[in-house]
C-alpha cells in the first residue's frame, strides 16, 4: 500500500470501528424489541416448567416484552437443550433448564450432542431445591426403612419414573438403588409431569419429583423424604433421606437460565439484571419459595463454576455406584 493511500485507509478503518461500536451501543439500548422465546426442555406441568413460567412472567415485566414458554420435551431434556445450543445468539431464544441437562447428563452420556459449558452463554443460576421421594399408596411402606425392606424383598417389581434417560431424576433413582441395595426398575418419561401421572395411576410406584407437594397434600402419594442434605422448608418435620435411613444420600437440583453460545455481553448482562430484579420481588419470592426453592440469582461466572464443580462431584458418585448409571 502506498503512503498516499494510507490516510484514506486509516480513515475508512476508523469509520468502520466507530460504526460497529455505535451499532453495539444501540443494540444494548434497544434489546429487547420483540417477544422472547424461553425453551423449557421438559413437558408442561413439571417442577422446572412451573418455575420457568413464574420467572418468565416477572422477566416479561422487567424487560418490557412477552416471554413465551416453549416446552421441547424429550431425551431427559437433551432435545430442547440441543435446540438452544445451536440457536442464533441474539437474545431472543433462551433455555431455562435444570442441572439434569448440564451436569447429570455430562456424567451419564458418553456422546452428549452439546457441551454444557462451551455451547451456551450462562446467564444466572436461579435457585436450588431437593427432590421429593414419593410412592403410590399401594406400596406397603409408611416410611423409608419399611420401603427399603419392601423393595429388597421384591427385586425388579418396583418401578420408578423419571423425566428421561440420564436425567437428574434417573440419577436419583440409581443412586438410591446403589446405596439402599435395591433393584427398582427405571421407567423414563418426557418430563416429571407425565411420570407423576403414571405414579398416580399405579403404573409406576415411585418418583423423585420436586413438584409433588400438591399430590402429597391431597394424600394421593406417600412422602418418604427429600433428596437434598437440607430439609424441604415446606415440610420441616419430614426428614431427609439421609436422616431417615440412608446416610450420605445427597442430591440437589437447580434451575438456571442460558442463551446460545456467542451471545453478546450486553444482552447477557441485561438478562442477568432482569433475573435479579425478578428474584427480588416479594411476589416472585413467595411463589418460588412455596415450591421449596432456595433463591440464588448468581453471576454468569458463578453458574459456570457450579456446573464444573457439580459435574466433578457427580462423576465421583457415579463411579462408586455398582454398575454405574444405566
Amino acid at each position: 500500500m502506498s503512503m498516499r493511500r494510507w490516510p484514506l485507509y486509516a480513515a475508512q478503518t476508523l469509520l468502520t470501528v466507530c460504526a460497529i461500536a455505535c451499532s453495539a451501543g444501540a443494540h444494548a439500548q434497544t434489546y429487547p424489541n420483540r417477544p422472547i422465546k424461553m425453551v423449557v426442555p421438559y413437558a408442561a406441568g413439571g417442577y422446572s416448567d412451573q418455575a420457568s413460567r413464574i420467572l418468565a412472567e416477572g422477566m416479561s415485566r422487567a424487560l418490557g416484552q412477552p416471554i413465551v414458554i416453549d416446552n421441547r420435551a424429550g431425551g431427559g431434556g437433551r432435545i430442547g437443550s440441543e435446540v438452544i445450543s445451536r440457536a442464533t445468539p441474539d437474545g431472543y431464544q433462551l433455555l431455562m433448564t435444570t442441572n439434569g441437562t448440564h451436569t447429570y447428563m455430562a456424567v451419564t452420556e458418553k456422546n452428549l450432542s452439546y457441551d454444557p459449558v462451551a455451547d451456551f452463554t450462562p446467564v444466572s443460576l436461579v435457585g436450588s431445591y431437593g427432590l421429593l421421594m414419593v410412592t403410590h399408596p399401594s406400596v406397603p411402606a409408611r416410611n423409608l426403612q419399611e420401603f427399603m425392606a419392601y423393595a429388597r424383598a421384591n427385586p425388579g417389581k418396583v418401578n420408578y419414573a423419571s423425566s428421561g434417560m440420564g436425567s437428574g431424576l434417573h440419577f436419583a433413582g440409581e443412586l438410591f438403588n446403589g446405596m439402599a441395595k435395591t433393584s427398582m426398575v427405571h421407567v423414563p418419561y418426557k418430563g416429571s409431569g407425565p411420570g407423576m401421572q403414571d405414579v398416580l395411576a399405579g403404573v409406576c410406584q415411585v418418583i423423585f419429583d420436586g413438584a409433588a407437594k400438591p399430590q402429597i397434600d391431597a394424600g394421593k402419594v406417600r412422602f418418604l423424604g427429600t433428596t437434598s442434605a437440607i430439609r424441604d422448608p415446606r415440610f420441616p418435620d419430614m426428614p431427609t433421606l439421609a436422616e431417615a435411613g440412608l446416610p450420605g444420600y445427597d442430591l440437589t437440583y437447580w434451575v438456571g437460565l442460558f442463551g446460545p453460545k456467542g451471545m453478546a455481553p450486553d444482552i447477557q448482562a441485561r438478562l442477568n439484571a432482569a433475573v435479579r430484579t425478578v428474584l427480588a420481588e416479594p411476589e416472585t419470592q413467595r411463589k418460588l419459595t412455596a415450591m421449596g426453592m432456595t433463591l440464588v440469582g448468581s453471576t454468569p461466572d458463578q453458574l459456570v463454576r457450579e456446573i464444573r464443580t457439580e459435574t466433578d462431584k457427580l462423576r465421583q458418585i457415579a463411579a462408586a455406584i455398582p454398575g454405574g448409571i444405566q
